[in-house]
């Protein structure tokens, strides 16, 4: 019952969901009314702004606050400009730091991501930025503005879950000034659950929602 805050906005739902992979449009709405989600993840590269076909936004239910994410970013000067290119549009300023240049274990560059997070916080944005869970980086991503840090449980889209859990714990036990909030990995209500047991503030899920028959 303890209140999830978010840079000053409170939930009620530890259960964040990505819009990726939905082979149809519908099942994204119904996937969060039924999920109860309250903060929800779509990349810019699936918003249709001049409506040549449907929007993702559309599908999207009313009330639910919108977290674009820099997917496709390779670097911070990327992360940046997706970043804006977003808030542009008309997405708000919430935003999912994504800097990801390995191409195949997929895995966030921390450095990269702190830099990202140090600009777009001076300018007003919120900012979650996604991370392996080491702790010196996650320090400094508090100090660059972070509203919350989002620690890797294991490689994206693997449903592994926890591989990560050991480096996880000694955030949950050293990082107290923002939420932590487990992304990727989680495969099944279990592993959602086991993360929320070990002390994070919630979790977000994409993969396995939308994969799930």
């Amino acid at each position: 019952d303890t209140p999830f805050i978010i840079a000053g906005k409170t939930f009620q739902s530890r259960f964040m969901l990505g819009t990726g992979k939905f082979k149809n449009k519908s099942d994204v709405t119904e996937s969060i009314t039924a999920s109860g989600a309250e903060i929800v993840t779509v990349a810019l590269r699936r918003i249709d702004i001049e409506r040549h076909e449907e929007n993702i936004l559309e599908y999207i239910p009313e009330g639910v606050t919108l977290l674009t994410n820099t997917s496709g970013a390779r670097n911070a000067k990327e992360s940046v400009r997706i970043a804006r290119l977003d808030k542009e549009s008309g997405c708000g300023n919430w935003v999912k730091i994504e800097v990801i240049n390995d191409s195949k274990y997929l895995l966030p560059d921390n450095a990269e991501t702190i830099k990202a997070t140090e600009i777009l916080a001076a300018q007003g944005f919120v900012v979650l930025p996604y991370m392996f869970p080491d702790l010196y980086a996650a320090r400094a991503l508090v100090k660059a503005g972070a509203a919350a840090v989002m620690p890797l449980g294991s490689l994206i889209g693997s449903g592994q879950g926890l591989k990560a859990k050991e480096f996880i714990k000694i955030l949950v036990e050293e990082i107290d000034a923002v939420p932590l909030i487990v992304d990727a990995g989680i495969g099944t209500p279990s592993q959602a659950a086991e993360a929320m047991e070990m002390g994070v503030a919630a979790v977000l899920a994409n993969t396995a929602v939308a994969t799930a028959g």
